[in-house]
């Protein structure tokens, strides 16, 4: 037998009745001083003990016989089977796993840290039960493995100022790198009968010793791309400017001072700080 078989066996209040009846045949024949049916009766009553066993909602016992796989009993409720039979029991309720903060490197081989959070439950009990030693601790050593691959994959950040934000990263890529990590576990914990109802990542931060130096990246950058922002728009209110000014004949511009007025406009307008006003009470030229 190499994978899971879901059998029945016998209710356990039948079999509770004939335990009860069994004790009864015990006191009867203690009472009549009957060895008898003493013996009989307690023989069968030991004998008959040892099947009884519970099965609750969401979880399954794997049935063995002298160490050959029987079947698995998912159904929840009072049974009774044969008394050598070896009942184990394997949850198949959803499982929670949040890994350990490891330290990493990502593609580009800044040290990160990073964790991840597991949604799991067994679907397979007999996979679950022979195929790995300890499935429990096999999720989290396999959980371990597949974020650290899933963290050489990808970069932490894009840092690219060219406006080009197409590379999957792990930062700003939450969907995308989540379903690479389930994928990766899904494929890593199939042989031991689990089925993966949900990954993430549940921490994730650059590595203590380089933290600040990528602080500052990250506020460069951003800097960067706010100037490069406000550049573009000083370029078209200064095109803008000139082009109504001439539309409506206000004021004939030559050559020489179009490029003052580009200057001081876009000195204004690319200013980080508030400019003074200069009231000119001559002519253009003084």
């Amino acid at each position: 037998m190499t994978q899971e078989k879901i059998i029945k066996v016998s209710n356990g209040y039948f079999m509770l009745f004939l335990f009860l009846a069994f004790i009864a045949g015990i006191i009867t024949g203690i009472i009549n001083g009957n060895i008898w049916i003493i013996l009989p009766s307690i023989f069968l009553t030991i004998l008959t003990l040892p099947g009884f066993f519970l099965v609750n909602p969401n979880t399954s016992k794997v049935i063995l016989l002298f160490g050959k796989y029987i079947g698995t009993v998912k159904e929840n409720g009072f049974y009774w089977a044969n008394p050598l039979y070896k009942k184990r029991s394997v949850s198949l309720r959803a499982s929670n796993f949040d890994s350990e903060r490891v330290k990493v490197n990502d593609k580009l081989g800044n040290p990160i840290m990073i964790s991840t959070i597991l949604v799991w439950k067994v679907k397979d009990t007999f996979k679950a039960a022979f195929d790995v030693d300890n499935y429990e601790n096999f999720v989290r050593v396999q959980s371990d493995a597949a974020v650290r691959k899933l963290a050489s994959l990808y970069p932490y950040d894009n840092f690219e100022d060219d406006g080009k934000d197409e590379e999957i990263t792990l930062r700003a890529s939450v969907n995308e790198v989540s379903e690479a990590l389930e994928e990766e576990l899904a494929e890593r914990l199939d042989m031991a009968g689990i089925e993966v109802l949900e990954a993430r990542i549940g921490y994730l931060a650059y590595a203590q010793e380089i933290a600040n130096a990528m602080l500052k990246r990250q506020q460069a950058t951003a800097i960067i791309a706010a100037r490069h922002k406000i550049v573009e728009g000083a370029v078209g209110m200064v095109e803008m400017a000139i082009e109504k000014l001439s539309e409506h004949e206000i004021v004939d511009l030559d050559e020489e001072r179009k490029a003052a007025m580009v200057s001081n406009l876009m000195v204004v307008l690319c200013s980080d700080k508030d400019t003074t006003p200069i009231v000119n009470t001559g002519t253009l030229n003084h």
